[in-house]
């Protein structure tokens, strides 16, 4: 029975983070109709009142009394910066490239824990940080070339996620899965206007906020659902077989951007791009093997 519960658990996981990367491909396919700061602000827009109906619901007025508020500003900011560059990131990148460079989260944070948390970092976390970093630098190798420091949204999205694990390990416990992913749509929500705003009036074209078609909106509202739902899946995966046997299924994402990125948007990795992909993945299951990884399955998905 608990063999076939484990089964059940990493199925729904493997289900939830796959179509994290369905949602992504989705936001992708806006490019060049709406900058990714209004697309951004739909969507967490979107989420903060669904969240905010169900959690009424379900829980009722006790559900919005959310204990330690100031780490849950963290959670919100840290989401907004990481969701405003992924998907300013996709919009200009392969979806596996820069799928590939935000995997690097985890070690990032191992990094952060020690100034943060007081954690002591070991050489297994300095050698996992090395190696991913060896993978980004080779993934970079040709956007790099063609994009110029732009290319390094995804790792400042990386770094925006790894803030938010730390956010998320403090207050872990504290609230329900349910009032945790409220928290932090609703909190991210008005950085996210404050820099949809600020791009909107600085002259820069590609940030002006246009009337949109309404299959952008609409796009983005399957999103705002589909996201949602998938971390559920996730949630119910962990509660089913455990946190560590499902942080290894994270890496289901990368597969599906790889695959839709070459079947949608005829983007091809060369062997190297592969590798370099292949190392930051590396290093993340060394960390996930040495017990130091933090729990990416508490964690929503880059850009979601």
């Amino acid at each position: 029975m608990a063999r076939s519960g484990d089964g059940k658990g990493l199925l729904l996981a493997l289900s939830g983070f796959a179509s994290l990367s369905v949602g992504d491909a989705i936001i992708k396919t806006i490019a060049g109709a709406w900058p990714g700061t209004a697309v951004a602000l739909t969507r967490y827009a979107a989420g903060a009142i669904m969240l905010g109906l169900l959690l009424a619901r379900v829980e009722g007025r006790r559900g919005f009394a959310l204990p330690m508020p100031g780490w849950h500003l963290l959670r919100g900011f840290a989401v907004a910066f990481a969701t405003i560059g992924f998907f300013s990131a996709i919009f200009l990148m392969p979806l596996a490239e820069a799928t590939a460079i935000t995997f690097t989260s985890p070690i990032l944070t191992v990094l952060i824990a020690v100034p943060l948390l007081g954690e002591r970092l070991r050489a297994i976390g300095l050698a996992a940080l090395a190696l991913a970093f060896a993978g980004v630098v080779i993934v970079l190798r040709p956007s790099f070339a063609e994009l110029g420091w732009v290319a390094l949204l995804p790792l400042a999205s990386a770094l925006g996620m790894s803030l938010l694990m730390i956010g998320n390990r403090k207050v872990a416990g504290s609230a329900s899965a349910l009032a945790m992913q409220f928290a932090i749509a609703i909190a991210a929500l008005p950085v996210i206007a404050v820099a949809a705003l600020a791009g909107h009036v600085s002259g820069i074209a590609a940030l002006h906020i246009g009337m949109p078609n309404w299959t952008i909106v609409a796009r983005c509202l399957v999103v705002a659902v589909t996201a949602s739902a998938s971390h559920w899946l996730i949630y119910l995966g962990v509660e089913r077989a455990g946190a560590a046997r499902v942080a290894p299924m994270t890496y289901i994402q990368l597969l599906i951007a790889g695959a839709l990125g070459w079947a949608v948007f005829g983007d091809r990795p060369d062997a190297l791009a592969l590798l370099g992909a292949g190392i930051i993945i590396a290093a993340g299951l060394i960390l996930w093997r040495s017990g130091r990884v933090p729990d990416a399955a508490k964690q929503p998905a880059i850009g979601e």
